[in-house]
């Protein structure tokens, strides 16, 4: 019986990793003053896989040729997607960030498509990146706007090299090493940041709970979810990712969006549900 009481239904699991993603994002953005960017993107990649490797103790003596040629690139996009994302969320609101980020994954999940349908998403998640652009809202830094494109397109490659990956080698296993290859790209900024030299006990409290939200936490709840759920029934679920983004960032950071930016996260928000709902199998 005590087990039932802790079996969290899959749906419930999805949203629980989503907010948990989210929240961990604004907790982050109350250490860049302190530790910037590039620090806090540092202690969360290093501690989460910390984590990681101690739960899975990868043998990387036992990685072949092949799989070393494709996890370690899955590993480096990974890095650099939260780099750059940490960058972005630096100048711009998390909401619009995720919004822009989402770019990425839903360029996968339509590339190659000859449809019109898809070609409608397309056009839908556009209109909703041209409300946000910096030439048509003054208030949104550029290169905030594309620093989160780029972490999506480093998003897809992750996607893409996950995808592979999967196919070769153990999901832990692959996890575990990739993180271990996103620290070591991740560590050096930190560094050259000087963000180490304001790490006081409370701040590292904080990292290691940022780890926790944004890494090991939603990562068991969504491989729960997904082993239980339809792989559409997640991805619609996932997409509400953008609008979490944004409730998450107003009450823990109180960051307000316009009319306009509201309305961005919505097209974006409605193009990857529907792109999963019509996609093919």
């Amino acid at each position: 019986m005590k087990n039932k009481e802790f079996n969290i239904p899959p749906v419930p699991a999805v949203l629980l990793a989503i907010i948990s993603v989210q929240s961990g994002a604004a907790i982050a953005k109350t250490l860049f003053p302190a530790i910037g960017a590039a620090g806090t993107a540092s202690i969360r990649i290093g501690i989460s896989a910390l984590i990681l490797l101690l739960a899975y103790r990868p043998n990387l003596f036992q990685i072949t040729p092949k799989q070393w040629r494709i996890v370690i690139p899955y590993g480096l996009s990974l890095g650099a997607m939260n780099l750059i994302f940490y960058l972005a969320i630096e100048r711009i609101p998390i909401g619009l960030a995720v919004t822009l980020e989402f770019i990425g994954p839903l360029l996968v999940a339509i590339i190659g498509s000859k449809r019109l349908v898809d070609y409608c998403w397309v056009v839908l998640a556009a209109a909703g990146i041209a409300l946000i652009a910096p030439w048509t809202n003054t208030r949104i830094d550029s290169l905030g706007v594309l620093f989160a494109l780029v972490a999506g397109a480093l998003w897809a490659a992750y996607i893409v090299l996950g995808g592979k990956i999967s196919k070769i080698m153990n999901g832990g296993q692959a996890v575990s090493t990739g993180m271990l290859f996103a620290a070591i790209l991740i560590l050096p900024f930190g560094f050259y940041e000087n963000g180490f030299a304001n790490l006081t006990p409370k701040f590292f409290g904080m990292g290691v709970a940022l780890a926790l939200l944004s890494s090991a936490i939603p990562f068991t709840l969504e491989m729960k979810a997904l082993g239980q759920l339809p792989p559409r029934t997640f991805s619609i679920l996932m997409s509400l990712e953008p609008a979490a983004a944004a409730i998450c960032a107003f009450i823990f950071l109180q960051e307000n969006l316009t009319f306009y930016e509201i309305l961005a996260v919505i097209c974006v928000v409605i193009a990857s549900a529907g792109s999963t709902l019509t996609a093919k199998k």
